[in-house]
């Protein structure tokens, strides 16, 4: 876990000189089609990154972003209206019948159909009309790092050009230098508040959001703490009735309109006692660890999360456990 996690620059370095071309394609396609919405199909830390695609396509193209329960079409055969839609899966694998069915059917349908994949020979990339490759070579880790991150970069590159977001194309043309950087940081004052944890809180929001779901996840996976992912807006509505002292919250206050929301929040949970580690920019004088700025506020989660992956491998290990053979687990699930 902790090699591939450091082979996420060079990983995104490729992915960036290589995609070129079939990113132009897709997104003359996606423009000239103009569809009403997007319906992202994934499922795990794949459907984390369409989360963060989905966030982005709403505020970049105003798009009518969701997450399609899959099991309304293969358990319960809905006949579902996609005419309108892009349909687009995420997977490292493409393995899952859960992802592939659904591609099927949308591309059955006559509509647009786009898979984000690892594995370019895989059922999903063989189902989808469309197949922007991930290059995240192979993943031999169960728990998901580079594959990850490479899709959360090709999501960003595939809602940049679609949108001719200029900016944040040239931002994400600097992502393996801050991905360099961002694994320069030092995470460790998060390792002895978490060592003897049980449970956890895990805290976004906006584009942030994702990035508390996958590091919820890599709790679970790697660290055996039951944690749990909120969005900064939801806590009030019931979840901070868990907070007791010494409860351990992370809370990742990433650049943007949601930052101040979050850095309120922080301040008040440690009104009421939790134990917050607090994730945030250097400007940030309350920060206890530092994201690191990429070249654009909307790639911050990218950069986190890379910083996140090093971190929690070694509390996985401190903790006596070791991350790359997570109990009841395996690297596809069927």
């Amino acid at each position: 876990m902790y090699t591939e996690a450091l082979e996420s620059p060079l990983i995104i370095e490729g992915q960036l000189q290589a995609n070129g071309k079939i990113l132009a394609e897709i997104s003359e396609n996606l423009i000239r089609i103009n569809p009403y919405s997007l319906v992202s199909i994934a499922r795990g830390s794949s459907d984390h990154a369409a989360q963060y695609m989905n966030f982005l396509a709403s505020i970049k193209l105003g798009k009518l972003s969701t997450s399609l329960s899959m099991s309304a079409l293969t358990l319960y055969k809905a006949n579902l209206n996609v005419s309108q839609s892009v349909g687009i899966a995420i997977s490292q694998s493409g393995q899952s019948p859960d992802v592939v069915q659904p591609i099927i059917y949308i591309r059955d349908q006559k509509s647009l159909s786009i898979a984000l994949v690892n594995d370019t020979q895989s059922p999903l990339a063989n189902a989808a009309e469309f197949v922007l490759p991930l290059l995240a070579h192979k993943e031999t880790a169960v728990a998901a790092t580079k594959s990850f991150i490479a899709s959360l970069s090709a999501s960003a590159s595939l809602v940049a050009n679609w949108s001719r977001d200029q900016i944040l194309i040239n931002a994400i043309k600097f992502l393996p230098e801050d991905l360099k950087q961002a694994q320069a940081l030092d995470w460790t004052k998060a390792i002895p508040i978490l060592k003897d944890a049980k449970r956890i809180m895990v805290v976004g929001r906006g584009t942030g959001l994702s990035l508390a779901l996958e590091a919820s996840l890599k709790f679970k996976e790697t660290c055996n703490i039951q944690a749990e992912a909120f969005s900064a807006a939801e806590i009030k509505h019931g979840p901070q009735a868990l907070i007791e002292p010494g409860y351990p919250v992370l809370i990742f206050a990433t650049r943007g309109p949601a930052l101040n929301s979050l850095l309120e929040l922080a301040a008040d949970l440690r009104t009421r006692g939790a134990k917050v580690i607090l994730a945030a920019p250097s400007s940030v004088k309350e920060k206890d660890i530092e994201i690191q700025n990429a070249h654009a506020e909307e790639l911050d989660v990218i950069t986190a999360i890379q910083s996140f992956y090093l971190m929690v491998e070694e509390l996985s290990r401190a903790r006596g456990l070791n991350p790359d053979q997570p109990r009841h687990l395996k690297k596809v699930t069927l």
